[in-house]
């Protein structure tokens, strides 16, 4: 796939006004890799920026009208202040949802420990039946790269491409923006196989001293 067909920028601006229909969720079924269980990804919540006008409150609602339990939050504290929701986490929180932020850049991948520290958070969380919800700003690139990487991860035969039109099919062909985040897919099986080989030696040398 040529690099051209991915844009290299931030994630694309939502247009939203005040009064602006519900807040966007895609249940995303696991079902492709033999479970019953959905992950949620919708754009920023409360998002104030540009063109967008939407109600923190009124969006976290939506969140707990939808059932969401565990919300897992990509975008750094500095762009929540940048969107002019510096405080959505702890809005959260105060409708007692369970809130995991797990921030790296808009339009990167995420190192392959922390990455691995996301997908075994979200899957505790949906092995323990929560209903969950991850997003960044869009909804679109970190988002969906994570959740790409799960089913990766859940299966043994699904192939990325193969990933990326089930989040396509869900979130629209924005879904996994960029050259980097495409290519971090596409190595994520044996990259992070080879990173889990080397934690596990480390640690029984570690043991063995």
């Amino acid at each position: 796939m040529r690099s051209n067909q991915f844009d290299s920028s931030s994630e694309e601006d939502n247009v939203g006004e005040e009064g602006a229909p519900s807040l966007d969720i895609s249940w995303v079924p696991l079902s492709e890799v033999g479970s019953n269980q959905f992950v949620g990804i919708c754009s920023l919540p409360g998002c104030r920026y540009k063109d967008i006008r939407r109600s923190v409150h009124k969006d976290v609602e939506e969140l707990h009208n939808q059932g969401v339990q565990d919300v897992f939050v990509l975008c750094t504290r500095g762009e929540l202040s940048k969107y002019r929701v510096p405080s959505l986490l702890e809005v959260y929180q105060q409708k007692g949802l369970s809130v995991h932020h797990m921030p790296f850049l808009d339009g990167e991948a995420p190192q392959l420990e922390q990455c691995g520290h996301i997908l075994d958070e979200l899957q505790r969380s949906l092995e323990a039946n929560r209903r969950t919800l991850i997003h960044c700003y869009g909804g679109l690139g970190r988002s969906a790269l994570i959740v790409a990487c799960l089913l990766i991860q859940l299966s043994v035969t699904m192939t990325p491409d193969e990933a990326i039109d089930i989040l396509r099919a869900h979130r629209g062909r924005g879904a996994i923006q960029t050259l980097k985040q495409y290519n971090f897919l596409h190595e994520f099986r044996e990259n992070y196989a080879a990173y889990r080989e080397s934690q596990e030696v480390h640690t029984e040398r570690s043991v063995s001293r």
